[in-house]
């Protein structure tokens, strides 16, 4: 199995299209307030630009629901990622949407797992999430063959470790790519995708 790779944060056309090139399974395209913002309209340009193959992922930051079903709706993402309290009820009815959804967790001291709210797909963030600040890896602890995603201060230097460390379902990388704040690099996106598969040991 494959290694699943989510490119989160994008917000332009060269971003999408490395992205895509350098073999990403996801690209993510951020909705709440956060340096990577962008629009519905702007997003919908990017999401025809991608293929059926690569999921497109809105991120939402305790949103209202008809907010986000909005969003989603106009922008033609295919997945909704939600970090925030949002409940099982909230879950369930973006379901009827159609919507893969993704539930973004901070670690802590309790371990999430992949499907309690009725989720896809389980993104394990740093308990400062956003931060880019990596985090102890080592103390996560999941089943095996959970569908979950590693995130939280990952770059192309330190991925191939984290992989081999908690051999997660994929991983999430926005800030470990960039620049400067906001601003992807191409060569550290393709640089980080192909670090995450040179290293990819599954459980």
């Amino acid at each position: 199995m494959t290694l699943f790779v989510k490119i989160c944060g994008l917000r332009t056309e060269q971003d999408v299209d490395t992205a895509v090139e350098a073999g990403a399974d996801a690209v993510g395209f951020v909705f709440s307030d956060s340096p990577r913002r962008i629009d519905p309209a702007a997003a919908a340009r990017l999401v025809a630009r991608v293929p059926e193959s690569v999921l497109t992922v809105g991120v939402f930051r305790r949103e209202p629901l008809d907010h986000v079903r909005s969003v989603a709706a106009e922008s033609g993402i295919r997945a909704v990622q939600l970090h925030g309290p949002e409940d099982r009820g909230y879950y369930a009815d973006l379901a009827t949407g159609g919507w893969t959804l993704i539930r973004a967790a901070a670690f802590g001291d309790s371990v999430p797992r992949c499907g309690e709210f009725g989720e896809d797909m389980l993104l394990l963030d740093a308990p400062v999430p956003g931060s880019g600040i990596a985090w102890d890896w080592s103390r996560k602890q999941v089943a095996a063959g959970e569908r979950w995603l590693l995130a939280g201060g990952l770059t192309p230097e330190n991925v191939r470790e984290a992989v081999d460390v908690t051999r997660p379902w994929g991983v999430d990388v926005s800030s470990g790519v960039e620049a400067s704040r906001g601003v992807k690099n191409p060569a550290l996106i393709t640089a980080f995708v192909e670090a995450a598969r040179a290293g990819a040991v599954l459980g």
